[in-house]
């Protein structure tokens, strides 16, 4: 009996054995499964952060380009506005010049513009105010300058800032201060804009 225990015993032992190393063996691939997949994970985990990084760097670039354009269009439409107050305080200045300057300046214009047989259209107030004297004063400028001095006064006025218009048959030559002042613009734009905003 003593030789079945033994065989009995060694079996068992042989048993425990290879249930130890079968278990060692589970345990190793275990921490070895576990340790990929941890692994994997810190892996999966740090290629998350880095595109979050990366859309989060590419949004604020794409706001920051949007601020950086919506930045230039307010700047450029507070320089147009500024421009335009510009170009408006011109033609009040020009409607508000003392007397004996203005008719000289209507009768220079006039002298320039006018072939000398037109009738001058006039605003309301310097029809009424000013209007024999910008007359008499546009007729001589253009007798001196070898035109027939044959302006008359139309009797109908224009809702005009200041300035005239000629007006000859169907044919009108608009000299209004606001218009001239459109009319050069464009031409003097660039160069206001460089006294209004110079470059720092």
């Amino acid at each position: 009996m003593e030789g079945i225990n033994k065989i009995t015993a060694r079996i068992i032992e042989d048993a425990e054995r290879e249930i130890a190393l079968m278990q060692q063996e589970n345990e190793d691939k275990i921490n070895t499964i576990t340790a990929e997949a941890e692994s994997a994970a810190e892996q999966e985990s740090l290629e998350l952060l880095a595109r979050g990084r990366r859309a989060a760097e590419e949004r604020r670039e794409r706001l920051s380009s949007s601020a950086a354009v919506e930045c230039r269009k307010l700047e450029l439409a507070a320089k147009q506005e500024l421009l335009g107050e510009a170009f408006d305080a011109a033609v009040e200045q020009l409607c508000s010049l003392p007397r004996e300057d203005y008719l000289a300046l209507i009768a220079a214009l006039a002298a320039e513009a006018a072939e000398g047989n037109e009738k001058m259209l006039l605003n309301r107030h310097d029809a009424e105010e000013l209007g024999a004297e910008a007359i008499l004063m546009a007729n001589t400028a253009l007798c001196a300058a070898g035109k027939p001095g044959k302006l008359t006064l139309g009797s109908e006025t224009r809702p005009i800032p200041g300035g005239f218009i000629l007006s000859c048959g169907d044919v009108e030559l608009n000299c209004a201060f606001d218009t001239l002042v459109r009319l050069q613009r464009e031409k003097l734009e660039k160069e206001v804009a460089a006294i209004l905003f110079p470059v720092q």
